[in-house]
Parts: C-alpha cells; structure tokens; sequence
C-alpha cells in the first residue's frame, strides 16, 4: 500500500491516505510517487498538495501524521515543535531543547520526580508526580 500526506499551505499534514501500490506505477511498471499525487489530485482536487510517506519509515525520516509539518529544506516529516525555543535536531528530526535535560537521581526517580520544561524561564523545572 503507498500511503500520501495532504498537506495545507503551511506544509502541516492534513490527512493521509492509502492508494493500491498498482494504482502508482508508472509506465515502466515502477512505482511513482508522481503518479500517485495525481490521483490524490484527481480524487481531491487539483489545488491539493500532496507528499508520499512511509509507513515503515524508509523515507522522509518517519510517516506522517495529522498535525505533522512537512518540512521542504529536509524532506521530512517532523512533529511540531513542542516550544518556539526548541531547535531542529536535523541527525534525528527531532526538537532539542536549548538547554539539555538534566539526569534525575535513582532517587529522584524512585520517588516520582520528573523534569518539565520551563518556557518562560528557559529552565528545567523539577516536579514531583502525585496519586
């Protein structure tokens, strides 16, 4: 199955779809993702943009998913950033934060600390779970 991302006018994933990887093939017989955008286009409209993605990741870094950013200069999907501070791990297509977490103690853990980012501050603030 070959599976596309609509995406809006900001590269945010709309919706995905699946298409019959025989519905793609070109005219050699391989499959084509340009082919396969014009269907979406065809099924949807022609003012739609379209990317193909991987359900088993084996390209543009992860599938895509509603809410996701296509992201052009990378050619892949990332997830939104979670701040406007963090920065784009381009090894990974990940956010990083600017200031690294810090490693809680095998105490700390064991009592149900956790570090929760700080936006405002630009910190690592330590937060205990409660029952």
């Amino acid at each position: 199955m070959a599976h596309f991302a609509e995406l809006n006018e900001n590269n945010v994933v709309m919706r995905v779809i699946v298409l019959s990887n025989q519905d793609i093939l070109d005219s050699n017989g391989n499959e084509s993702e340009e082919v396969g955008i014009n269907i979406c286009k065809e099924l949807f409209g022609q003012n739609t943009i379209w990317k193909q993605t991987s359900y088993n990741n084996n390209f543009r870094c992860r599938y895509a998913g509603i809410g996701m950013i296509y992201n052009e200069e990378y050619d892949v999907f990332v997830p939104p950033s979670p701040y406007s501070s963090w920065v784009l791990n381009t090894e990974y297509y990940n956010w990083d934060p600017p200031i690294i977490e810090p490693t809680l103690t095998d105490e700390q853990r064991i009592d149900g600390y956790y570090h929760e980012w700080n936006e405002t501050e630009q910190t690592w603030d330590l937060k205990q779970r409660t029952i």
